[in-house]
């Protein structure tokens, strides 16, 4: 159960390292003026959100190694669940930018602010206040979602569960695994309660 734990843990974090990043990139293309840029960001949000990240990780699995391109287990995890995830985050980060009243940044430059000190104190915390709950709904999602690698054959907690359980012929690894999950979602949930908390002076 603890190295099914690592590779959770593993999947998760690594995800969230690589995909928020690109979400924010991904953001400011869709949020651009050029043309290319906005079809670019546009279409991969569409392709990534409109289709199941167990198809993603199906089609890069075994759908590329058919034109010659193969990734060890772990990677194609990655890799899919950083695609997939920084399109939704794009998303989050599109909507929480474009929810703050356009006016402010023209009364915070008559006022004689300059644009890092706009961005950082009057901006910044805004967009986070606004972007926490969906956010914190994505990353509990991420966490449930990587009981996913289990069809690549990875040995996290759900597929190590499934062993002891068909070894055992006992449903208990299996409910010890839902637990574990719950855990986890509850301790994910009191970290943004909090970081709401911490952001609920703006408005």
């Amino acid at each position: 159960m603890l190295q099914g734990l690592q590779i959770v843990f593993s999947v998760f974090f690594l995800t969230l390292i690589v995909s928020i990043p690109l979400g924010v990139i991904i953001c400011a293309l869709q949020l651009s003026k050029n043309k290319i840029s906005n079809y670019i960001a546009k279409t991969y949000i569409l392709l990534f959100r409109g289709t199941p990240l167990l198809l993603q990780l199906i089609f890069i699995f075994y759908g590329l190694p058919l034109i010659g391109v193969v990734f060890n287990r772990f990677t194609v995890a990655i890799l899919a669940f950083t695609l997939n995830y920084s399109a939704y985050f794009a998303e989050i980060f599109r909507g929480g930018i474009e929810s703050i009243d356009k006016g402010q940044y023209e009364a915070c430059l008559v006022l004689g602010l300059d644009k890092i000190s706009i961005y950082k104190n009057i901006f910044i915390p805004q967009v986070i206040k606004r972007i926490l709950a969906p956010m914190s709904n994505e990353v509990i999602t991420l966490i449930k979602d990587t009981s996913l690698v289990y069809i690549l054959g990875l040995n996290d907690i759900l597929r190590v569960a499934q062993i002891a359980s068909n070894r055992t012929l006992s449903l208990l690894p299996l409910i010890e695994v839902g637990f574990i999950y719950l855990g986890l979602v509850l301790i994910l949930s009191n970290i943004f309660k909090t970081l709401e908390r911490k952001y609920s002076y703006y408005r």
